[in-house]
Formats: C-alpha cells, sequence, structure tokens
C-alpha cells in the first residue's frame, strides 16, 4: 500500500511539470513562448484546453498547421495579394453541419485544415497553382467547406465524390473520393475528364493527383515553398523543374521545366497535352561581343513507343546578351503517356554576323500521372 500510494504521488508530481507539458505543445500545437506569454497560463493548461477543441487532430495539426504557416509566409513575400483571399477557420459544429448535410464524413486531416484555413476567396490567382498558354488559362482556388459542400457529387462516374479545389475560368476540379466506390480508393484526389469513345455519359477518367489531403496538400506546399513552381506575374505556376535538365553551351545556359494539363487531355483517344517552359540565359560574365540572336530551333520529339518526329524552322528571336535571361513557353502532344524532346538552337553572333553556332537544349521527359477509369 505504502508503494502504491508513493507511485501515485509521484506521478501526481509528474502530471503537473510544467516542461513536459511544454514539449507536447509545442511538438502537437506549435505553441510558440509568445503565444504561451499572450494567453498568461500554464503549458498544462494549454495543452488541456487545446486539446479539448482540436484533440482528434492530433496525429495531423502540427504538420498541417506548418505546411500552412509556411505557405503564409512565402505568400506574403512573393504574392502578397493572395493572402487576402484567405478565409478564417471554421468551428467543430460548422464541419459537423456539412458532414449531415452531405450524409457523408469528412476525412479528419480534410477537417483539420478548415480549422486553420477555410480555404480562399473564388477568386485570380487561385491557391493552388496556375497555368498559361496563348489561349488557355488556369487558376485553381482552393474551396471553402460550403462551397465544397454544394458541389458534392451523387451522379454515376463521381458518386460521393468533394470537389476540393476549383477553376473560374474552364470549371476544372480537382476531386476527393470519401468513399471507395466506382474504383476509386477512399480519400484519393483527382483530376476528372471525360471517355470521349463511351457511350455512357458517365464513364470517366481519373488522374491521380493525391492519396490524402494531408500528402496531397502538404506536397504542393513544400513544391511552391521550397522554390520547386515558379512565380510569375504575383502567382504561383505549376512547372516542374528537373535540376538535371540543364545544359550549357560556351555562355549560354538552356534549362527546361515541364507541365502535364488534364482538361486538355484525353485516354479515349489517347492525347496526353504537356506544356513547357523554356528559360535561355547568358552568363553576366560574358564578353559584350557575344551578344547574339537566335535563329532557328531543331527538335527531335520521341514518344514511348520510339516513335521520332523532327521539327525544324525559325522561332522565337530573342537577342540575348551577357545577363540577359528570355523566358517562354510551348506545348506539344503525345498519343502515348509519356516522351520526351531536345534538340539544339541556332545563333548569329551580332558582332560578327557571319558566325553561327549551335546550343543544346538539354533532353526532357514529360509524363502523365497514374490514371484509372470509373467503374460506374
Amino acid at each position: 500500500i505504502y508503494s502504491c500510494c508513493y507511485l501515485n504521488r509521484r506521478l501526481n508530481q509528474l502530471s503537473n511539470h510544467d516542461p513536459l507539458w511544454k514539449s507536447h505543445c509545442k511538438k502537437y500545437w506549435l505553441i510558440s513562448e509568445e503565444e504561451k506569454r499572450r494567453r498568461n497560463q500554464s503549458w498544462k493548461s494549454i495543452f488541456i484546453s487545446t486539446y479539448g477543441d482540436l484533440g482528434r487532430y492530433i496525429h495531423c495539426y502540427a504538420t498541417l498547421k506548418k505546411a500552412w504557416d509556411d505557405l503564409v509566409k512565402y505568400l506574403g513575400q512573393w504574392c502578397p495579394r493572395m493572402i487576402s483571399s484567405l478565409k478564417e477557420s471554421v468551428q467543430e459544429e460548422d464541419l459537423d453541419a456539412v458532414e449531415a448535410q452531405i450524409r457523408c464524413k469528412l476525412p479528419d486531416d480534410y477537417r483539420c485544415s478548415f480549422r486553420i484555413h477555410n480555404g480562399q476567396k473564388l477568386v485570380v490567382p487561385g491557391l493552388m497553382g496556375s497555368m498559361a498558354l496563348s489561349n488557355h488559362y488556369r487558376s485553381e482556388d482552393l474551396l471553402d467547406i460550403d462551397t465544397a459542400a454544394g458541389g458534392f457529387q451523387q451522379r454515376l462516374g463521381l458518386k460521393q465524390c468533394l470537389p476540393l479545389t476549383f477553376c473560374i475560368h474552364t470549371g476544372l476540379s480537382q476531386y476527393m473520393a470519401l468513399e471507395s466506390v466506382e474504383g476509386r480508393n477512399k480519400c484519393e484526389i483527382f483530376y476528372q475528364c471525360q471517355d470521349q469513345m463511351a457511350r455512357n455519359p458517365s464513364a470517366i477518367v481519373m488522374f491521380i493527383t493525391g492519396t490524402s489531403y494531408l500528402e496531397w496538400f502538404t506536397s504542393y506546399v513544400d513544391k511552391v515553398v521550397t522554390g520547386g513552381y515558379p512565380i510569375i506575374r504575383d502567382q504561383v505556376f505549376r512547372y516542374v523543374h528537373d535540376k538535371n535538365c540543364v545544359a550549357t553551351t560556351e555562355d549560354i545556359t538552356v534549362s527546361v521545366s515541364t507541365s502535364f494539363l488534364p482538361e486538355l487531355s484525353s485516354v479515349h483517344p489517347p492525347h496526353y497535352f504537356f506544356t513547357y517552359r523554356i528559360r535561355i540565359e547568358m552568363s553576366k560574365d560574358a564578353l559584350p561581343e557575344k551578344t547574339c540572336q537566335l535563329d532557328s530551333r531543331y527538335w527531335r520529339i520521341t514518344n514511348a513507343k520510339g516513335d521520332v518526329e523532327e521539327v525544324q524552322g525559325p522561332g522565337v528571336f530573342p537577342i540575348i546578351s551577357p545577363g540577359r535571361v528570355y523566358e517562354y513557353t510551348s506545348c506539344t502532344t503525345f498519343d502515348t503517356t509519356s516522351g520526351y524532346m531536345e534538340g539544339y538552337y541556332t545563333f548569329h553572333c551580332l558582332y560578327y554576323e557571319d558566325r553561327f553556332f549551335n546550343v543544346k537544349i538539354p533532353k526532357f521527359h514529360m509524363v502523365c500521372p497514374k490514371f484509372k477509369m470509373s467503374t460506374a
């Protein structure tokens, strides 16, 4: 009996040892010293009160909170007008009401994100990235919970799917499956496109973009805040750059980034649409007489079956001088799920007009994301 009493007394002392609660507050709720001073409570009290509100999210809250904080900090520096489109968090009862409305449970990681920020207003540019070609523009907003619930699907092909994003210009959304039906896995995230060769209008193709909300959102944020996606005209563009996809010829460096466009692609018939962004830069240390102008380009385009197409002729005509960067975008399509391009640019010197030289374009691969057919 004496030993049990001693043990309980020690456990009681331990449970009131504030430094232990401090480590839990920092680990699970990301509570800072400044916030602790502002709340004027013990670490134990802060942990207990926070757990009472957010306890069901203890396994994912810190990860999502850090992702949101990193994204907001980065956008505040590079895309400040996006910050004003973010909505304040919602409460548990708001999320419970949505579940009652759609008669389906929301994943905890998805609910947790709304406890931090309730998506954004329907504005341009969208938080989830943009893409622009000469006659095509896409910018995806992260939907607030009420707008997402209004788009909840029960029709064949998209049964029990909830939209996460929406593009005002194209009507494109990324959906999340709330149940494992019609060939989807629960929590899977995807773009949908029509199967153009099927007679049944509910036959769709799903280009998979994530396996859970947590993985989908945090991987996107990581790409943004580490500079994996370029910032162009105050918005995030979802071009992916392979660091090995760079080639230097004399003083000129060419690098390439690529992106797959599901809204312009089709599986039946096979038509996979890719856009690529070329960056041409002359070293700032180059001599002034190295200034040159692009005359023509040569492309060798190879699909996954080994079929080759060659394109040669005039293209863009920028003048490249020391320290100058020139960038442009173009596009290509494949009838296979992957392919690659390589080639060279032909320049002529402006100081020595009879001198021509070729600049290598590095080989860059384009690969369609994993996709599956709806079994509706």
